[in-house]
């Protein structure tokens, strides 16, 4: 996540993980458990494991279906922390496989309905993989203007946020990333306002119904805990590779012919912003902020 630029679900999440392990909401050496086995649908039940690793063996299962009937639909529940939902995707497209995932979160409410002045929702990922080379196509966003570890990136940088991203507990606009986690708290806003919040709740309905496991209800468990259904397809059963890639190349070409409004900063293709931090960072190494370097310090002692 820190090579391909996205600092919020990197190396700075390691002291909440150990806080949630310390405090048994994180279960070490758990595998995923198939709990219904319908052919090409799959419920699967994280036991609370952690995400990277229960995470990995759902959509190993999930392309291992798709291979076997042409697509798989999988709804894995009560995972620890997914983390950047991207990699799933990408493991997905590295197998030949497009996804879609819907993501729900149970932790403590941070971002606001649309039209709402507190928090009722969390960021609720949305992601879409195909596979394409040199490297895939990947859409992985929250539905939140910007996630929760962007804003903790924030603070620990101690610079402001994006207008329009927060609101502080009384509702009012601020680009403080500290009223996010003052007492009282405020909310994130959802992005594209009604339209990413129909979004969250469709994550919600989706990630969190769908897969067995639950919504936000207001009841409150400590840690951080992810719903996700998976839709994964043989990208080659439905169109061949050739034509596939001939195709993508034709819409690529297409849209980057559109004059750049930042002559620095050419129209991109999803997926194509990770490739260059990644190759930034290869080569000047990953930087990581003065405070997440101290707690991690801090853990190292512990």
């Amino acid at each position: 996540s820190n090579l391909y630029g996205h600092d919020s679900h990197g190396v700075a999440l390691v002291p909440m993980y150990l806080d949630d392990l310390r405090n048994g909401f994180a279960v070490p050496g758990v595998a995923v458990r198939i709990e219904r086995d319908q052919g090409a649908l799959l419920t699967l039940d994280g036991g609370r494991g952690f995400g990277q690793t229960v995470g990995r063996q759902a959509m190993a299962l999930a392309i291992e279906r798709a291979r076997q009937h042409g697509c798989a639909v999988v709804g894995l529940h009560d995972a620890h922390h997914l983390a950047r939902i991207g990699e799933w995707a990408e493991q997905c497209a590295a197998a030949g496989m497009a996804s879609v995932h819907f993501v729900n979160v149970l932790s403590a409410p941070v971002v606001a309905p649309w039209g709402g002045t507190d928090a009722r929702l969390v960021t609720n990922p949305f992601c879409v993989g195909v596979p394409r080379e040199p490297h895939p196509l990947i859409l992985d966003y929250a539905t939140s203007a910007i996630a929760v570890g962007k804003v903790r990136v924030a603070r620990a940088k101690g610079v402001a946020v994006p207008p329009g991203a927060l609101i502080d507990a009384a509702g009012a606009p601020t680009t403080d990333p500290a009223a996010l986690f003052a007492e009282p708290p405020g909310a994130l806003l959802p992005f594209a306002q009604h339209k990413g919040y129909a979004l969250a709740v469709m994550c919600e309905v989706l990630g969190g119904v769908l897969s067995f496991g639950r919504v936000q209800d207001g009841r409150r468990n400590g840690g951080v805990f992810n719903n996700m259904l998976s839709i994964v397809l043989d990208a080659d059963r439905l169109r061949g590779r050739a034509e596939r890639e001939a195709q993508i190349a034709a819409l690529e070409r297409w849209v980057k012919a559109s004059p750049a409004a930042d002559p620095s900063a050419p129209v991109r293709l999803p997926g194509e912003p990770e490739r260059a931090a990644e190759r930034e960072r290869r080569q000047h190494g990953i930087p990581i902020p003065t405070a997440t370097a101290a707690a991690l310090r801090a853990e190292a002692q512990r």
